[in-house]
C-alpha cells in the first residue's frame, strides 16, 4: 500500500470539496480547481478530511499520485502557490506594467509576458519576479517558460534562475603564456 496514498488530506475551513464522475473539485477563497482522478481510486470525505482508497494492490501505483493531486488542489484554493525567479546580469531587470511583465534580459528587445488566467506577477525588486496562482502546475510551467528565455550559463552565472537554485560554476579558459 502506498505510504503517501493512505495519508488523509485535511480540508481547511472555507474550502468545499465534491466528487462527480472521477472529477474532484475544490472551491476556496482563491478560486476553484478540478482534477480528474485515475481509475480505481475511490474518494471518501468526512468531517474535514478526504481519504483515498483503492480496491486492490494493482492500483497501488496511482494511489499516491491521486492523493498528491487532491492535496495540491485543496492547498491551491486555500493558500495558493508561488515561485520566485532571480535575474542575474548587468542590466537585467523586470518591470510590471499593468498585469504584464516586461523583461530586459540582454536581448535587443524587451520581452512582454501576459499572465495566463489565474496567474499574477509581482516584482518586489527589479531583479526578482514572484509568480503566484492557485494551480501548482500552471505556476511551475509559467516559471519554467520565463526561465527558458535566458537560462543561467555556467561561466558567469548570468541569466534567469529559480531563487532556490544554485548554479554550478565552471572555470574559464586559462591563457597560454
Amino acid at each position: 500500500m502506498s505510504r503517501i496514498g493512505k495519508l488523509p488530506v485535511h480540508v481547511p475551513s472555507g474550502v468545499t470539496v465534491s466528487l462527480a464522475d472521477r472529477v474532484f473539485r475544490a472551491k476556496g477563497p482563491l478560486g476553484e480547481l478540478s482534477v480528474t482522478l485515475p481509475e480505481g481510486v475511490d474518494v471518501v470525505t468526512d468531517s474535514g478530511e478526504v481519504r483515498l482508497t483503492i480496491p486492490s494492490p494493482e492500483f497501488d501505483p496511482v494511489h499516491g499520485l491521486a492523493r498528491t493531486l487532491v492535496h495540491s488542489t485543496v492547498e491551491g484554493v486555500a493558500k495558493g502557490f508561488a515561485k520566485s525567479l532571480d535575474l542575474v546580469g548587468v542590466g537585467y531587470r523586470a518591470e510590471l506594467k499593468g498585469k504584464n511583465l516586461h523583461l530586459n534580459i540582454g536581448h535587443s528587445h524587451p520581452h512582454v509576458i501576459e499572465p495566463p488566467k489565474g496567474i499574477s506577477f509581482e516584482v518586489p525588486e527589479q531583479t526578482r519576479i514572484v509568480i503566484k496562482g492557485c494551480d501548482k502546475q500552471v505556476v511551475g510551467q509559467v516559471a519554467a517558460n520565463i526561465r527558458g528565455l535566458r537560462p543561467p550559463e555556467p561561466y558567469k552565472g548570468k541569466g534567469i534562475k529559480y531563487a532556490e537554485e544554485t548554479i554550478r560554476r565552471k572555470e574559464g579558459k586559462t591563457g597560454a603564456a
